[in-house]
């Protein structure tokens, strides 16, 4: 028999051992786990394929929630009709059903990569050694997190564990769970600094101890609790980047599925999809970071998406500081809540090279005119994050701003579990 076994490291590399003559396939989650977990450089190697499962690809969380974000939240319209799924993302409400294939994407490939990093720490204790142990525990919390974060953006529920007819967990439930992997994972790095024969063997490109705070301040942040959000916020140094890498082979997937040669999706307007009382100031630098006008027959996107190659951010430096203003002004602290805006509306670039070199704000001075700047500034800072429904509820805005409010179970998630709840009004 000759048995093959699929490893989701990062090239997707299939490895073939001879045997007998069948073929078998085996999830890297489950059946695997013998060649995988009794040997500590098995779950590096699996540590790398959480990466690309994550970020590369059509299929891959990245391409699916910046899409499926930008066209609910009306940043981005799709070029071509006949990208179905996409067209019906773009038309919102009842067009969005649970068998659409971008939304499905998320689903499954949030909890395969779940799965993936939940393998790993389930069995971090085959790493004696406690500086590799450290990294590895750090990077598959990263990405539990990050999986755990796409389920509770976009669904009100959504299981936690594995099994079948699993129970489905609220929503806060989840990204509670999120935190709570990203604490356990702080703990253990600032104990022990991961050594460099983890990071050398590894996608390098996460800044792992940002990181953690900067989705800690993320996920606590979308459930109120406010004092760790601003408290993860301070930790984050802003000078640092962390970014999903991609090259020639596992390229950048909105450049190569979108803004490339195929075209599928662009921004709808410079005005980044605001509202005309929200729309940028004129002079604001940042729309021309994220769109271009000077070749109209290209694509209008640019941002993060000029290249197959280009990185695109785990987090912004931006969105830490507006993070801290939106705390501080829920807070009441308008004051101080005003100069955490200010240093996003007045710089004039950051680590990424965003800027927006605007004058300070001198808006009302009362929690509902800050908070609105805070969420303009959101809207324009992290354009194309895949941050902005979150946002738009959390802000209330106006339901004609956004043409779903959450969305449906996928359709396989239903045929297969009967614990799914029913879908969403709307």
């Amino acid at each position: 028999m000759k048995k093959t076994l699929i490893y989701s490291i990062l090239a997707a590399t299939v490895l073939s051992v001879s045997s007998c003559e069948q073929k078998e396939y085996l999830n890297p989650s489950s059946a695997s786990e013998t060649q995988i977990i009794t040997d500590v450089y098995g779950l590096i190697s699996l540590a790398n394929g959480l990466q690309y499962r994550y970020s590369v690809g059509g299929a891959g969380v990245v391409y699916s929630m910046i899409s499926a974000n930008g066209l609910t939240t009306k940043e981005l319209l799709v070029l071509n009709a006949g990208n179905t799924d996409l067209d019906l993302l773009g038309k919102g409400s009842g067009n969005v059903q649970g068998n659409n294939a971008v939304l499905s994407n998320i689903w499954a490939q949030s909890h395969l990569t779940k799965s993936s990093a939940d393998l790993i720490l389930k069995n971090i204790d085959v790493a004696a050694d406690p500086a590799l142990k450290s990294g590895l525990l750090a990077y598959a919390s990263i990405f539990r997190a990050l999986s755990l974060g796409a389920l509770g953006e976009f669904w009100q529920q959504a299981p936690i564990g594995t099994a079948t007819n699993i129970a489905f967990n609220t929503r806060e439930e989840v990204l509670k769970e999120a935190v709570k992997t990203l604490e356990a994972a702080a703990i253990s790095i600032a104990a022990t600094a991961p050594s460099t024969d983890f990071t050398s063997r590894v996608v390098n490109s996460v800044d792992m101890p940002n990181t953690i705070q900067a989705l800690i301040a993320r996920y606590s942040l979308m459930l109120g609790d406010y004092d760790k959000a601003l408290a993860a916020a301070n930790k984050v140094d802003l000078t640092k980047k962390s970014a999903f890498n991609f090259d020639d082979v596992s390229q950048n997937p909105v450049f190569f599925s979108s803004f490339g040669n195929r075209n599928v999706t662009e921004p709808i307007s410079t005005a980044l999809g605001l509202p005309d009382a929200l729309k940028p100031e004129t002079g604001d630098k940042r729309v021309n970071f994220y769109t271009q006008t000077a070749v109209p027959a290209k694509n209008l996107g640019t941002g993060f998406f000029t290249s197959n190659t280009a990185q695109i951010p785990v987090y912004l430096p931006g969105e830490i500081t507006l993070i801290k203003a939106e705390v501080l002004a829920r807070k009441g602290t308008l004051d101080a809540a005003i100069t955490e805006l200010d240093k996003v509306r007045t710089k004039t670039t950051d680590v990424w090279g965003i800027g927006a070199g605007l004058p300070a704000y001198s808006g009302a001075v009362d929690a509902t005119g800050v908070l609105t700047e805070i969420y303009r500034n959101r809207c324009i800072e992290l354009f194309m994050s895949g941050l902005k429904l979150d946002d738009n509820r959390r802000f209330g805005r106006p339901a004609a701003e956004r043409n779903r409010d959450w969305y449906p179970y996928p359709t396989n998630e239903r045929q297969n579990n009967t614990s799914t709840p029913a879908d969403p009004a709307n």
